[in-house]
């Protein structure tokens, strides 16, 4: 989880009693609900509240995983990778299913190759490579960058020249040589197959140099807006950095989805992906951090000369069972007889009806015959 080069800030005595403690204790293949859980009581919360930046709940991960099947020759992003959440169970998805009679180098090799992460806040980012060593797999695309302006990637700093590096690869290409030479430099469109997301919800961004590349940050006469929230931005964003034919879920504030002043973003959501799903989730899935009413936004990126439909259906559902309770303690199933219930590792199934919503959705997917599924 350290670049080469980079100094670790713990004593060596500091570190010989971390070490003491640790030696003892199996990390590969753990439980990472756990793990999340003692990462996430380490982070100051005062600094993720000011950020708007929450551990997204496994089993949200998992409905989202499950609804968009992604496959062993895809590329995976997330362009606010936080913990790493997304990431590791697409990747665990993947190992159970396509990959499930595969060796583990080649479980290792695909991990190592398909699957890649942002976040701005170096914490989190050396959260995520932890967890992303943890869960197996042994190498990882993780870079602390900022999402949003990717003309700050410039730089001779050894991170960034790690990332354009490995971020090049992944860059669309171009029928037209001048388009293709201007994406190289500022890494605005790229050809993932899947990003799966839970933006930082609160701030906003006022740079107009940022602001300049983004059509929602503009009004209807073409003219820059002061600011924008950021999540709005990272809509547009996920949209850029998915081939055509990709497929996104993006945890989002309902107001986005329903509020009338936010008309203008649905209109434009329409012109450049069909709109797959929109779920609802329970008010109690962030909690004790947020309260905040939530949604998960499940998008395909129109194909290039696809021509957007006028009309169509879209798979919608609300949570009625978040797994949680009002002070944001897991709740947990039981038996007849009051007994917890664990599934096929030993783990204690939390009770909710999210599972139960994405089976739904692959119903209506199947009858809609989308080719993912």
């Amino acid at each position: 989880m350290f670049l080469p080069g980079e100094t670790i800030q713990l004593s060596p005595t500091h570190l010989s009693v971390c070490i003491g403690q640790l030696e003892k204790i199996k990390l590969l293949d753990a439980n990472l609900e756990i793990i999340d859980s003692a990462f996430e009581y380490l982070l100051p919360s005062i600094a993720k509240g000011e950020k708007g930046q929450y551990f997204t709940p496994r089993h949200v991960i998992d409905m989202a995983v499950k609804m968009l099947n992604p496959k062993k020759e895809e590329y995976i992003i997330d362009p606010a990778s936080g913990s790493g959440g997304f990431l590791i169970h697409a990747m665990h998805w993947i190992w159970d299913n396509d990959l499930s009679n595969a060796s583990r180098e080649t479980k290792i090799n695909f991990a190592g190759t398909h699957v890649y992460g942002i976040d701005f806040a170096e914490t989190s980012v050396k959260i995520s490579r932890a967890l992303m060593l943890i869960a197996g797999d042994g190498k990882s695309h993780i870079f602390k960058l900022n999402s949003l302006s990717p003309k700050e990637w410039q730089g001779d700093e050894k991170e960034k020249l790690r990332a354009r590096a490995d971020l090049g690869d992944r860059l669309l290409k171009f029928n037209d040589y001048s388009k293709d030479s201007e994406n190289e430099k500022n890494f605005r469109h790229f050809n993932f197959d899947i990003l799966l997301t839970n933006p930082p919800f609160a701030g906003e961004i006022i740079d107009r140099t940022t602001l300049n590349d983004y059509d929602l940050a503009k009004n209807d006469k073409g003219k820059l807006r002061n600011k924008m929230e950021r999540h709005i931005l990272f809509v547009e964003r996920a949209l850029s950095l998915i081939k055509p034919g990709g497929r996104l879920a993006i945890v989002l504030p309902q107001g986005v989805l329903n509020n009338t002043n936010m008309q203008y973003i649905r209109k434009w959501l329409f012109d450049k992906a069909r709109i797959l799903a929109v779920v609802g989730l329970h008010v109690n899935t962030f909690k004790p951090h947020t309260g905040t009413k939530t949604s998960v936004l499940f998008l395909q990126k129109w194909q290039d000369k696809e021509e957007p439909l006028k009309e169509n259906p879209i798979f919608m559902a609300v949570s009625k069972k978040s797994g949680k309770d009002n002070s944001g303690d897991y709740v947990y199933k039981k038996d007849g007889d009051g007994n917890f219930i664990y599934d096929a590792k030993g783990r204690r199934l939390i009770d909710h009806d999210l599972d139960e919503i994405a089976n739904k959705f692959i119903e209506f997917a199947k009858k809609e015959e989308f080719s993912f599924l």
